[in-house]
């Protein structure tokens, strides 16, 4: 059987490379080593197993790419469903970063403005009435409930993460 190798880019060479995990050879190995450059030993990027390179010479596919790299988008997926989507430019780039950052302060304003449940049966129905949001929170939602300070510190965290994406992806 075959192995379905991840792709490594570096971005110095602007070469590619797959290469099998350390788990695919040795099944007690937990993580995987670092993967270094064969031309030039620098560390490559792990850009997943969806991952199709531009051509070597095709400076502003590799720029870009690793402007998407920098920012957290890469080509990982199981393989079946491709890697989702990908901008194809620097502007809709951060117009989709702006797009998830306005989702999440979309999250924090219902947190912010939810009235906390405090008997088990309004639990219950609070659950009931908005479970994807408290899940989103916390994988325990159902049994031992989610509290609003748990849903604002949460969404106030991940809107921080996107805002430092759009940070480095205006750069």
């Amino acid at each position: 059987m075959k192995a379905y190798k991840p792709h490594y880019a570096c971005f110095s060479c602007q070469k590619t490379f797959k290469r099998r995990l350390l788990k695919d050879i040795d099944r007690d190995m937990q993580t995987s080593a670092e993967a270094k450059c064969p031309q030039c030993g620098g560390l490559m990027a792990s850009m997943g197993m969806d991952f199709k390179s531009p051509p070597k010479n095709d400076n502003s596919q590799w720029q870009h790419i690793q402007s998407l790299y920098k920012v957290g988008i890469t080509f990982h997926s199981c393989g079946c469903s491709g890697p989702g989507y990908i901008p194809q430019d620097k502007e809709t780039m951060i117009s989709y970063l702006e797009k998830i950052r306005s989702q999440y302060e979309e999250s924090l304003t219902f947190w912010r403005n939810r009235i906390e449940p405090e008997t088990k049966e309004e639990r219950n129905k609070d659950y009931q009435r908005n479970w994807l949001i408290l899940s989103t929170v916390s994988g325990n939602a159902k049994k031992q409930g989610v509290s609003n300070h748990e849903g604002i510190d949460y969404w106030i965290r991940r809107i921080h993460e996107v805002e430092e994406r759009l940070r480095l992806a205006a750069i």
